[in-house]
C-alpha cells in the first residue's frame, strides 16, 4: 500500500498520508512521495484545490519519523541548514513548493505532532476534529521548528502565542488551537470531511483567477509595510478584471440572472 495516496475527484486533489501504523509519521520515502503529490497538484491545470488528511483515526501526522531522519541530520554539520534550504519538510510544501496559488485545506482527523504541525500550518485552511490534540513535543527532544513552523506560528497566531506554544512544548486541545487561531474551525469528528468538502465547494464556485490572486495577495502582504501591502493588493486585484470568466460573471449579475440571488444583496448564500 502506498504511503501517500493521491486521488483526483473532479477539481479536487485528495492527498492522504497513509502510514496509520506509524501515526502517519513522515519517513524519507513518504517525503519523496509527498514531493511527487504536491508537484502533481501544482502542475495539473484541471485541479484547483487540495484536501490533505491522514489515514486512520489516531493521527493526522506525527511529524518526522525520527528513526529515518535524525541520523542524517546529526551528521550534517554546520552546513546542514543550507543543504536543505531549497526543499522543506513534507515533500517541500513547507518550503520550496509552498508558492502554489491553489488553496489547500487540511482535515485534521487525529493527533498533530511536531512536523505535522508545520505541515498543517503550510495549508491555507485548517479544520480540526473536536477530539484531537496538537503536540509540541519536539522541544522536549531539543529541536525547534525549522521548516516554517515558527514563521507560520508568528504570522498566524502572533508572537505571544508562538512563544507560548513553541517554548513550553505542551500539548493543546483542538479548542485551544482554535482560540489561538491555529485552526479555523473545530467540528465533531463525524462532520469533519463534510465540513471540509463544503468549504471546498464554496471556494470552487468562485472564479479561479480571483481565488488564486487572492491567495497570492494574502501571502505577499504578510510582514510588509502598509504602503507596500496596499500597492500589492491593488495591482493583484485589478489585474484580474479582464479575465473572461469575471466578465461573464459581471454580465450575469447586471442582467440579474446569476444563480441563487438573495433578496437583499443579489448574492447567493451558498
Amino acid at each position: 500500500m502506498a504511503k501517500v495516496v493521491y486521488e483526483k475527484r473532479g477539481q479536487i486533489a485528495y492527498i492522504t498520508l497513509n502510514r496509520p501504523e506509524k501515526r502517519n509519521a513522515i519517513d524519507t520515502e513518504t517525503d519523496d512521495l509527498l514531493f511527487d503529490a504536491w508537484t502533481a497538484f501544482r502542475d495539473d491545470p484541471d485541479v484547483r484545490l487540495a484536501i490533505l488528511t491522514g489515514a486512520g483515526d489516531q493521527s493526522f501526522c506525527a511529524g518526522a519519523d525520527l528513526s529515518g531522519h535524525v541520523d542524517g541530520w546529526l551528521d550534517g554539520g554546520p552546513g546542514l541548514g543550507r543543504s536543505v534550504l531549497g526543499r522543506g519538510f513534507a515533500g517541500g510544501i513547507t518550503r520550496g513548493l509552498h508558492r502554489t496559488n491553489k488553496p489547500i485545506i487540511a482535515a485534521l482527523n487525529g493527533w498533530v505532532i511536531g512536523g505535522g504541525i508545520e505541515l498543517a500550518l503550510a495549508c491555507d485552511i485548517r479544520v480540526a476534529a473536536a477530539d484531537i490534540q496538537f503536540g509540541f513535543f519536539h522541544m522536549r527532544r531539543g529541536m525547534h521548528f525549522g521548516d516554517g513552523g515558527i514563521v507560520r506560528l508568528v504570522n498566524t497566531c502572533g508572537v505571544g502565542m508562538a512563544m507560548e506554544l513553541e517554548l513550553m512544548g505542551e500539548p493543546i486541545s483542538a479548542e485551544r488551537a482554535r482560540e489561538c487561531r491555529l485552526v479555523n474551525r473545530v467540528v465533531p469528528r463525524r462532520d469533519l470531511m463534510a465540513t471540509v468538502e463544503d468549504m471546498a465547494a464554496k471556494i470552487l464556485r468562485n472564479p479561479r483567477v480571483a481565488v488564486e490572486s487572492a491567495k497570492e495577495t494574502i501571502l505577499e502582504v504578510i510582514g510588509r509595510p502598509l504602503d507596500d501591502q496596499l500597492r500589492l493588493e491593488c495591482l493583484n486585484s485589478y489585474s484580474t478584471m479582464g479575465d473572461p470568466e469575471i466578465v461573464a460573471r459581471k454580465n450575469e449579475f447586471l442582467q440579474r440572472h446569476d444563480a441563487g440571488r438573495s433578496a437583499v444583496t443579489g448574492e447567493s448564500p451558498r
